[in-house]
């Protein structure tokens, strides 16, 4: 395989993650009643778009080929996780309100230094990760100016004071 050494521009992001679900009705209840995302269109039971803030979708759920269907199992390839990036800490702290009021469990909950993370699973058992990124100056590097991230555990106490 050949191999292009040019970084890729920097301008480039994700746009959107597509996940496959066995409950539509399920899906926009943890997404949407759980977390706040708002629809944006709707196709019956097989398709439902989803946002923050009116964009056209930030996340798509749909029963295309997984309607009644059950999780992959482990030691499988696949989607490991989705993330979803707050824009400050006191928004993931309103979000892991949510996350508890609605009674999930929270898998784990992590300091990497860059960002606060908090880990869990969706009614479909899609690995989730609700994080928000510290600014880039206050990113912990080593001497020589590399990154120097880690996993450090993260005070959830601390957190929902914020």
């Amino acid at each position: 395989m050949a191999q292009n050494h040019s970084p890729i521009d920097p301008n480039v992001r994700i746009g959107h993650v597509h996940l496959k679900v066995a409950d539509l009705d399920r899906a926009l209840n943890f997404y949407c009643g759980v977390l706040g995302f708002q629809l944006q269109q709707r196709f019956g039971s097989q398709a439902a778009f989803i946002s923050a803030g009116g964009y056209h979708h930030h996340i798509g759920l749909n029963t295309w080929e997984s309607k009644g269907g059950s999780p992959p199992p482990l030691h499988s390839t696949g989607l490991y996780h989705h993330a979803i990036l707050y824009p400050t800490r006191t928004t993931l702290a309103d979000a892991l309100r949510r996350v508890l009021a609605a009674g999930i469990e929270i898998d784990g909950a992590a300091d990497h230094g860059v960002s606060e993370a908090i880990y869990l699973r969706d009614p479909d058992q899609n690995g989730v990760e609700l994080y928000w990124d510290r600014p880039p100056e206050k990113w912990p590097r080593t001497p020589g100016g590399e990154l120097a991230m880690f996993t450090r555990a993260l005070d959830l106490d601390a957190l929902m004071k914020v």
